[in-house]
């Protein structure tokens, strides 16, 4: 079976619900996960995903800030949030698909990781002291709930760029949130801890560069190219081999009111 899954921090679902149609229609995932949707669960946008054949829906949502949602064509049987850090945020949705063959069972963890502000000192920016609480409770909660031990697919804004050139430089941004040896280390030690495959990696070599994201402050986004890879798409051990192909969609930063991070997507063979 051919399975593909998108995934996006889309920066309020509402304001940009055009741009997430166009997505969809344009290239069909089977799930998009969608980071930063912004809205309470009642005022999700259920309707136009319904219409467009996206019938099952989990949403995690929270009054104008954070927000996850999984937005499938495949049946969801079960559902889970987890609450991070004993905080109400709403930034993690896991689903188990149902269906028939291959993809029933199947575990979709979509996260969305706290940015951490400016200061990277966790003495002085509380935001940067909860991220990095964060990817430690996301480190034991693989190692202790092993929830990368089932047939698992783990996506999401995990706000962390932990390679060398997941950033435009790598020796700039080495004391700039989101690239700081200790961010990069304790995502490095979660996804070790569940033996997660870096799906987009194992198409692009290391040594090259790969971006999701580009920052609004820049004039010329395109031209000057100081991105970074902030978004993720981790798959368990056992389907690591199962993954086939895998997508940055770079251009839909150009579109008109775009977020600042692209649609990701890989595909797998089930």
């Amino acid at each position: 079976m051919r399975f593909t899954i998108a995934t996006w921090n889309i920066n309020s679902v509402r304001l940009r619900l055009g741009l997430v149609s166009r997505y969809l229609k344009e290239h069909a995932p089977d799930i998009l996960c969608l980071q930063e949707t912004k809205c309470r669960d009642a005022e999700f946008p259920s309707g136009e995903f319904h219409r467009l054949g996206y019938d099952h829906i989990a949403i995690n949502g929270q009054k104008g800030y954070h927000g996850v949602a999984v937005i499938s064509k495949i049946p969801i049987k079960e559902e889970e949030k987890r609450a991070f850090c004993n905080k109400g945020d709403a930034r993690h949705m896991r689903v188990t698909l149902g269906g028939h063959g291959a993809t029933d069972g199947l575990d979709v963890h979509n996260f969305y990781v706290p940015a951490g502000g400016d200061e990277p000192d966790p003495a002085v920016n509380e935001k940067f002291a909860h991220k990095l609480a964060f990817l430690d409770e996301l480190d034991e909660w693989t190692r202790t709930g092993r929830i990368a031990a089932r047939r698992a697919i783990l996506v999401g804004d995990l706000n962390v760029a932990p390679l060398e050139h997941d950033v435009w430089s790598h020796k700039q941004l080495l004391s700039v949130v989101s690239h700081t040896p200790i961010e990069v280390e304790k995502l490095s030690r979660a996804r070790a801890a569940g033996q997660w495959t870096d799906a987009l990696r194992k198409f692009v070599p290391d040594t090259q560069k790969l971006y999701t994201w580009w920052s609004y402050r820049s004039p010329d986004w395109s031209k000057a190219n100081k991105g970074r890879r902030l978004d993720h798409i981790w798959v368990s051990d056992e389907l690591g081999a199962a993954v086939k192909s895998m997508g940055v969609l770079r251009d839909a930063r150009g579109w008109e009111r775009a977020s600042d991070h692209v649609p990701v997507k890989v595909e797998m063979d089930l």
